[in-house]
């Protein structure tokens, strides 16, 4: 039985996706032009060769992606009935077969147009032919859709699957939804399961790996099992079964007597005797859990008495059928706590001892075994003085070793734990860290340090006297009149200066408010002529305006306020000076004397201009001549267009892609 890779599988193409990249294929790899004196027989195996090699693309292709996809047949059959309860063995067995009958069909329909094509009698015919093979070839693979991303579908999922070796040294943890499962797993290894205080947090399968006697030990955290029939079960306790009845494993199952998963101690119980055959030939252990919580012993007198039983039937051997296997006639009912770690580490020992035992039971009763003693020779030291030898820790190592247990033991609680155990009383503290400071002085009125200095040690003692003496002197001043502000007492002219003012910082606030409104709008801007008409700009209405703020505006009445312009000097000019005086006037206005035209830029003199014009008609003329262009202005680049459309092999009407 082979062992698979799920991650090495490749991805599987959708059929639009799959039909792009095949007909793509054949036109970059076959030829594409045919000549005028090609005759009918190079004609026919022109065409012949790109339907052939289309053929095989897609066979390829799909015979990659039906040999990559794990057979349930050959698989170990752990994954083979994993994968029936993750996708549907049926269904997952229709999709590959599907597509192998749509391989088949491909190769057939090749077949046919060769051999049609074997008698094409013009070019059109043949072409025709081709067309209509490549158009039959495409139409089966997208009927083929729904396989297509089924299976990538499975490919994605069987991707994330964890990696785990049936043949390996395992543990399986079981037992009812939330009795600690999780917690013992990401205590014994370095997996990191999630761990929620509600049923089902874990719904798939878990891996993680553990050393024991310099091996390592494959450790599966398995989904909770309700205790109802086979067939009620869910996807996600079926894994855990698949688990149990698949692989050659020591189980651990879990019962929480606090009964703080929602599920009696009778429940527990009764889901063990429901399960029981799953355990037969592996060695078990019932571990009970959350000792930290409540103890058998505390528990009311049914409850204990139906721990006690459990305890008498595991010691008494009646619950796993064997017949000579001494490690599994007996069941150990263990104690645990994932809380303060009591007895976690004790369980994890006593599983894998079991385990051990049990395994090299079962190959002492393979017939290899007589040929493996055979090669084995173990060598034992003859005693020569009499003299005891017992081994011996070098005391260097054995002082190591101290060392990395004190260190060990030295493990400091994280703050996060200190919290949950703590609960509403927890009070974050962190000068308790402070470990360069004294522990007296941690918590002190004024803990500021400054280049490893304590600062109070360098305030004066006599502070506090000298700051009263400052305090008497300020108030002697005070009383003294030392810092009284003179009152300025305002006339009335200035009090009507200050009222004015704060009116028109008032207008000028109203007015910018309006304008930020008026610019925030969406409405569409009009004309400066239609905005001066609607805002009915007059003189009446800046006078009014100025004398609600209280501008004395009473010497304006004669006023007007119009834009003067200056006489003109034409008036004063006989008519041909005044004709002379309007020209200069425009050519002034058309263009100033700092701006020269474009042409005459950096130009030095006359007949240099002559020779740039020259200049540009010639690379204009180049442009518009030679290249094809409509003038200095076009920027058309014809190395733009498609090349596979508009260059290279084309011919005979060959304007198709395909």
């Amino acid at each position: 039985m082979s062992l698979y890779n799920f991650k090495k599988i490749a991805v599987v193409p959708t059929a639009k996706d799959f039909i792009d990249i095949i007909l793509s294929k054949t036109q970059r790899k076959t030829p594409t032009v045919v000549h005028k004196h090609y005759k009918i027989t190079r004609i026919r195996a022109f065409y012949i060769r790109k339907v052939k090699f289309t053929q095989q693309n897609f066979h390829d292709r799909l015979s990659r992606i039906i040999q990559e996809f794990p057979k349930l047949d050959d698989v170990h059959p752990f994954y083979a009935d994993l994968m029936n309860v993750l996708y549907d063995k049926d269904h997952y067995k229709l999709g590959l077969g599907q597509l192998n009958t749509a391989r088949h069909l491909i190769d057939n329909v090749a077949k046919d147009y060769v051999r049609l094509l074997k008698y094409g009698d013009s070019l059109y015919r043949c072409k025709q032919l081709k067309r209509a093979a490549l158009g039959r070839m495409a139409t089966i693979m997208k009927r083929q859709g729904a396989n297509l991303t089924y299976l990538e579908q499975v490919r994605q999922h069987l991707a994330r699957l964890p990696s785990i070796d049936p043949y390996t040294r395992t543990i399986i943890i079981c037992g009812f939804p939330n009795v600690g499962k999780s917690s013992f797993i990401n205590k014994i290894t370095r997996a990191d399961v999630e761990v929620q205080p509600y049923a089902f947090t874990t719904k798939s399968l878990y891996v993680g790996h553990t050393d024991y006697k310099y091996l390592r030990w494959q450790v599966i955290d398995t989904p909770g099992i309700l205790d109802h029939p086979l067939e009620e079960r869910n996807v996600i306790e079926m894994q855990a079964v698949t688990a149990l009845a698949h692989l050659r494993a020591a189980v651990l199952y879990f019962i929480d007597p606090s009964e703080q998963c929602g599920h009696s101690i009778e429940e527990q119980i009764s889901l063990f005797e429901s399960i029981k055959p799953l355990f037969s030939n592996k060695p078990l252990i019932v571990v009970m859990n959350k000792m930290d919580v409540v103890k058998p012993e505390e528990l009311p007198e049914g409850k204990r008495q139906l721990i006690q039983q459990l305890e008498e039937v595991c010691a008494k051997g009646n619950l796993v059928n064997v017949d000579s296997n001494s490690e599994l006639r007996t069941v150990p009912v263990m104690r645990m706590s994932t809380v303060t770690e009591e007895g976690v580490q004790e369980v994890k020992i006593e599983a894998c001892e079991r385990l051990l035992s049990h395994r090299v039971t079962e190959k002492m009763r393979t017939k290899k075994v007589d040929g493996i003693l055979n090669r084995l020779h173990v060598a034992v030291p003859a005693a020569r003085d009499g003299k005891a030898r017992p081994a011996v820790i070098p005391a260097a190592a054995a002082a190591r070793l101290q060392q990395r247990a004190n260190k060990e033991n030295r493990k400091r609680k994280l703050e996060r734990e200190i919290e949950l155990e703590q609960g509403d009383d927890y009070v974050l503290d962190l000068q308790k860290n402070y470990s360069e400071i004294p522990e007296e002085e941690r918590h002190d009125p004024i803990p500021e340090f400054w280049e490893g200095h304590n600062i109070a040690d360098y305030i004066d003692p006599d502070i506090f006297d000298k700051l009263a003496e400052l305090e008497k002197e300020e108030e002697v001043r005070e009383a003294g009149g030392m810092y009284a502000v003179p009152k300025i007492e305002l006339d009335e002219t200035m009090r009507e200066i200050r009222q004015l003012a704060t009116q028109i910082r008032n207008k000028k606030a109203i007015l910018k408010d309006e304008s930020r409104l008026t610019k925030q709008s969406t409405k569409p801007v009009m004309p400066r002529t239609s905005r001066a008409r609607a805002r009915d700009r007059s003189t009446n209405k800046l006078r009014d305006e100025m004398e609600k703020l209280g501008v004395d505006m009473s010497e304006t009445k004669e006023a007007h306020f119009t834009h003067t312009r200056s006489r003109s000097r034409s008036r004063s000019l006989s008519a041909p000076a005044a004709k002379r005086a309007r020209t200069e006037r425009t050519e002034r206005t058309e263009r100033t004397v700092s701006r020269p035209p474009r042409d005459t830029q950096g130009v030095k003199d006359v007949a240099m201009q002559k020779r740039a014009k020259k200049m540009a008609h010639v690379a204009i003329a180049k442009k518009t001549k030679r290249m094809g262009l409509k003038g200095e202005a076009d920027r058309f680049i014809g190395t733009k267009m498609p090349k596979h459309l508009f260059a290279g092999k084309r011919g005979v009407g060959k304007t198709d892609r395909r």
